[in-house]
Parts: C-alpha cells; sequence; structure tokens
C-alpha cells in the first residue's frame, strides 16, 4: 500500500496542539491523517475547520473523554429530558454512559449506535473504547463527513464556520476561542504545502 501525503506535517500539528506535550500528539497523528484522506478532509479549508472544532472540543487533543460533574447541562443527558430524547438515551445510566467521547465528543446512545455500524465497532458495548486515539479520531471525522461539513467548509467564510459550529455544538458554545483556533490554524497551515 503507497504511503499517504501528510496533509497536516508534524511540526504543523505540534503548532496547532500547542501546549499539548508532543508525546500526547503522537498516539494521534498518523490516524489523524490517514483518516483525513478517508473522509475527504483533505484542501485548507477543510482541515482548518475541522482541526479548529476538534481542537476546542478535545481541549488540545487532551481530552478525549467529556468531562463528568454532572453539570446542569450533564443532567439533560439523562432519559426523561427532551435532549435525552434526542440523542436516544433511555436507560438510567446513559447520560453518563454515553458521555462526549473522542475528538468531537460524540454524545448519546444513538451517535454511538450510528458511529458502532459505520467503524463496525460495538462502542455500545464498549463506549470507553472512543477514547483509544485511533477510534476518536476515526469517529470525529466520521461525524464531519456524514454531517455534511466538509461541503459547508468549502466556502470558507466566518459564516460557513459559524455554521459547522451549530451543527457540532447546537448552538455557538465556545465561538470566540473556535473562531480564534480557526484562523490560527489556516495561518499555520498556510505554511505549508496543503492547497
Amino acid at each position: 500500500m503507497p504511503e499517504l501525503e501528510m496533509l497536516v506535517t508534524w511540526d504543523q500539528f505540534v503548532e496547532i496542539c500547542k501546549p499539548t506535550p508532543q508525546r500526547a500528539l503522537r498516539e494521534i497523528y498518523g490516524p489523524l491523517n490517514h483518516n483525513l484522506h478517508v473522509y475527504g478532509i483533505n484542501t485548507r479549508p477543510r482541515v482548518a475547520s475541522f482541526l479548529g472544532q476538534v481542537c476546542h472540543e478535545s481541549g488540545n487533543m487532551r481530552f478525549l473523554r467529556e468531562i463528568w460533574g454532572p453539570t446542569p447541562q450533564q443532567l439533560r443527558y439523562a432519559p426523561g429530558t427532551s435532549l435525552a430524547r434526542t440523542l436516544g438515551n433511555t436507560e438510567p445510566g446513559d447520560g453518563e454512559r454515553f458521555r462526549g467521547r473522542g475528538l468531537i465528543q460524540i454524545t448519546g446512545r444513538a451517535n454511538y449506535r450510528a458511529v458502532s455500524v459505520a467503524l463496525d465497532y460495538d462502542f455500545l458495548a464498549d463506549p470507553m473504547a472512543l477514547e483509544q486515539p485511533a477510534h476518536a479520531v476515526a469517529s470525529a471525522c466520521w461525524f464531519w463527513s456524514t454531517r455534511g461539513l466538509n461541503e459547508i467548509a468549502d466556502l470558507n467564510t466566518e459564516d460557513a464556520y459559524r455554521r459547522i459550529t451549530r451543527r457540532i455544538n447546537g448552538g455557538l458554545n465556545g465561538w470566540a476561542d473556535r473562531l480564534e483556533r480557526w484562523y490560527r490554524i489556516q495561518q499555520i497551515l498556510s505554511e505549508g504545502d496543503i492547497d
């Protein structure tokens, strides 16, 4: 099998994910470049938009599992709420069991079921597997692709990036940080070979 072009160089990745230690990034780097190709996240606007969002969601690749409080928002994951119905959480404990995991924080029984089918792994039975770097990356790229986010990223405007944020987050939580990251990552990537 031929070696894939690295869409994001190691030096770019380290710079994008500062201050995350390099040792924490090593297990993510290979699966990241592989899955960017697999899911067509392969132009500068797409990569910058994707990395801006997942770096926000994962704290620069440090948190592959949602920190559990539970916070007032997390309490809404529990069966009996409108958010729980949207997430497919039907059993006691589903809120915590199917908390956000992976680079894009896949959340809820319904999303775990869908990503299980897509990646051919039973994340319903083993939800913590989404915290493994290869699954964390693949699940984020799958989510991105299935929500039509490549096409929105192609517009390469602040308004388009706002639309992407709404599709990932349901709102504009963390908008200022996401936007700053997007601009910064575009600059870092413009210093490389990706078009």
